[in-house]
């Protein structure tokens, strides 16, 4: 008995010391994806413009046109396993498959001055350094390593627009160095810096600009360095041959010169260390001008030291944080508030304190009452973070959709984005999911101009000359050997004119709505009934032959195989379930898919799919299948739903350094995972509903805008409990197999019974089933 108790009071005070913990103390920076490097640890704040982070490597992505394939590995900038730091730039995209960025990187240093990086190798023939995790500490908006080659402490912290260092340099030293490398970047090349200036305008300020060509076309950040002690000297290398120098040939550039110019200018800058061994710097940015870049620095840090600035990005943190609330052991909590915090990073701001903000046309805007954002990775992010920000941050996701509808009043294509950043399309993946982001936010009650969305979604849906659109419209698909990833245009087009007909039906316009009810069904086109796969066809109307429905490169479709696309389809499913030869065999297809054996071959070569990332032939790396889990919903079976949702949890969240299976694609794996921590997920952005599963933790709870409270209880829920015996909303009994964005924003408590075993007896009736176009 007094052990039982003693037990029970361990167990108490383990519950209490858990409860203490603020958000912030469970999230981990370092989990990412290690195989691919798509983390990046540093400090930022909540959706802040600087990302302020280390990075360990600098391989170009391509030597004289070949690509090099290690840089994928380098997407966030920084790889936990190598043995050195470059240095610390301040921009940064969040578990993207592709990159760009890495602007303005700085380098603390001592000793001989070296003005090239070096390698890992032999990291003394640059001025990088080595570093040990024993001596690197990450959390929420800071992060502190120690540079062992040079004995230099760098700590580092952020505003929205302001990256803050503090080096302390080793003490007896007489004078320490700062790089400030304006040619680094990521995914760089040569020719990517198409320009960069740097002034020192006096002993303390620097300001300057570069403008680069990548995955955005034409970048320009613009910064304001502020140093806490005087320059005493300074110079740089431009390491790029120039031909013609004009009558600067008559300066000594290189050496105390106040205005650098060039495609490759390193430069250097001393400080006297004997009266203090520590140095800031302040790094401001903008997309406007370095006018603009010191009145970020003047409204956010000026006359703020290190310490307080850092307490004030923790203090963020925690606030954003705190909007959810749970419950559970201390491995899935920093699971939990990690996937929170990855989803806070990306879309980030992209204007500076005044409003004013570079467009996709490059002109300079005035943001009016709203706050202008970019990274919108949408084929992504339109399938599950954008449905939680109209949970959890709905004010922020307007000022997100009313970016991207003035990104679409000033394309010339009339387009709203399809992957952009940095005031620039980068077209990057397929079909026009802007439109579903937009059709959710109007689905879930976002008020926005009815007249702007149904234009903006009309004419994003008819470009021509994009990815075959006249063909599509033409022929109701898009024939494979017009482009090879047609069956999947295809598929999520159709998808995306479902969600056009449901916000133009919504709104009056009968026969907008007419239109594009007809284009939603063009998933039909796909559909070989005799073998039940889509499969791609070509211009003849002829099907693809030979034909691989396990295969993804050369069989019509991108991020994915055809037993994963075949089921891509949210705005239908009983269409979908008619097509697959009915619900009993669309059940056995839904099986099937999670057991068979995918043979390696078919992702051996594949850069973003590992092992760790698939459940037999469900590939949960990778965004087109996120919603396949819960199909179950519409079958006699959803108790399945609650049996493999969890495995996923488990086998591919977990805390530790490369606790991901896949890229977090700027926050959609992680927004996926806090839906199905919660129960339920968005199967189709564009209605009000979120399908059930079963709670992943024993309490979560919502605080949302509104003042009300929403309340996931699952008490008995664990790896055994996993099953879900009976559901009640607010005490009464819950038969339907979703909730509404009504439900939740009423607030309230939505209960789960567990059981060990599946209730096979709770099967929904065809109008307790979530929506489907056809019935």
């Amino acid at each position: 008995m007094k052990l039982n108790v003693l037990l029970l009071c361990l167990g108490t005070m383990l519950v209490n010391e858990e409860e203490k913990k603020s958000p912030v103390d469970y999230v981990n920076p370092f989990i990412g994806t290690k195989s691919m490097g798509h983390t990046f640890p540093g400090a930022c704040v909540p959706y802040g413009a600087v990302q302020l982070s280390p990075d360990t490597e600098n391989v170009p992505h391509n030597i004289d046109g070949v690509y090099r394939k290690d840089t994928y590995r380098y997407c966030a900038g920084y790889q936990y396993d190598d043995p050195t730091i470059v240095g610390f730039s301040h921009t940064h995209l969040s578990g993207t498959g592709h990159s760009d960025l890495g602007d303005v990187l700085l380098m603390p240093t001592v000793g001989e001055l070296k003005l090239i990086p070096g390698t890992a190798e032999q990291p003394e023939e640059g001025y990088r350094s080595r570093f040990s995790h024993d001596q690197e500490k990450a959390l929420p908006g800071y992060y502190e390593v120690m540079l062992q080659d040079y004995d230099v402490k760098v700590q580092l912290t952020a505003t929205e627009r302001v990256g803050i260092h503090k080096y302390t340099y080793p003490s007896g030293v007489e004078e320490g160095h700062v790089i400030v490398d304006l040619l680094h970047g990521i995914y760089n090349y040569d020719g990517k810096v198409l320009w960069a200036n740097l002034r020192v305008e006096n002993d303390t300020l620097l300001t300057g600009y570069r403008i680069t060509r990548g995955w955005a076309r034409t970048n320009y950040t613009y910064f304001a360095i502020t140093f806490s002690k005087p320059i005493r000297n300074y110079g740089h290398e431009n390491f790029e041959e120039v031909d013609y120098k004009g009558f600067w040939r008559r300066f000594d550039e290189k050496h105390n010169f106040p205005e650098m110019g060039g495609r490759g200018i390193v430069a250097y800058f001393d400080f006297d260390l004997h009266d203090s061994s520590e140095l800031e710097v302040k790094v401001a940015l903008s997309c406007v001008s370095t006018e603009g870049a010191l009145k970020n620095l003047q409204v956010e840090a000026a006359g703020v030291d290190f310490e307080t600035l850092a307490a004030r990005a923790g203090e963020k943190w925690n606030k954003e944080l705190s909007v959810i609330e749970a419950r559970g052991s201390h491995d899935e909590l920093c699971m939990l508030y990690t996937s929170l915090y990855h989803t806070m990073i990306n879309p980030s701001v992209y204007m500076d304190a005044d409003g004013q903000y570079r467009g996709v046309d490059h002109m300079i805007h005035q943001a009016e009452g709203f706050t202008n954002y970019t990274v919108f990775s949408l084929w992504d992010t339109y399938r599950a973070l954008h449905p939680l920000f109209n949970v959890i941050n709905r004010e922020r996701n307007r000022d997100m959709v009313m970016s991207m509808l003035e990104h679409y009043r000033q394309s010339v294509h009339k387009a709203l984005p399809v992957w952009s950043h940095m005031g620039n399309e980068n077209w990057c993946m397929i079909a026009y999911h802007g439109v579903a982001v937009v059709a959710d936010a109007v689905a879930k009650g976002i008020e926005l101009d009815t007249a702007l969305v149904l234009e903006a979604m009309k004419n994003s849906s008819n470009i021509p000359y994009y990815q075959h659109t006249r063909e599509y419209v033409e022929k109701g698909y898009v024939p494979v050997d017009k482009d090879g990833n047609g069956a999947s245009i295809t598929l999520e087009n159709a998808y995306d004119d479902w969600a056009i007909y449901r916000t133009a039906k919504a709104a009056g316009n009968e026969n907008m709505a007419h239109e594009y009810e007809s284009r939603a069904m063009n998933y039909r086109n796909l559909f070989d009934e005799r073998l039940g796969f889509a499969r791609p066809r070509l211009s003849d109307g002829s099907w693809k032959e030979p034909f691989d429905p396990l295969g993804t490169h050369g069989e019509g479709f991108i991020e994915g195989n055809s037993w994963n696309y075949s089921l891509h389809v949210p705005h239908d499913v009983n269409g979908l379930i008619r097509l697959t030869g009915g619900e009993k065999r669309f059940a056995e297809r839904l099986d099937s898919l999670f057991t068979m054996h995918l043979p390696e071959k078919y992702y051996a070569d594949t850069e973003d799919i590992t092992e760790e990332g698939l459940m037999g032939n469900y590939v949960h790396g990778n965004e087109p299948s996120h919603h396949v889990l819960y199909l179950y919903a519409w079958t006699s079976q959803p108790w399945k739903t609650q049996f493999r949702v969890r495995e996923v949890m488990n086998r591919m969240y977990r805390n530790k350094i490369d606790g991901l299976c896949g890229n977090d694609d700027c926050g959609q794996m992680s927004a996926w995972y806090i839906f199905s921590a919660l129960g339920f997920y968005p199967v189709c952005p564009g209605t009000d509903q979120y399908v059930l599963g079963a709670p992943y933790l024993p309490y979560m709870k919502i605080r949302l805008e509104n003042g009300n409270t929403f309340e996931v209880r699952a008490p008995k829920v664990d790896d055994k409990n996993r099953y879900v015996k009976a559901v009640r909303l607010n005490g009464k009994p819950y038969d339907k197999a979703y909730i509404t964005q009504r439900d939740i924003m009423a607030g309230g408590v939505l209960e789960f019974e567990m059981s060990n075993r599946p209730n096979r007896n709770r099967i929904y009736t065809e109008d307790n089933k979530p929506y489907s176009l056809t019935r």
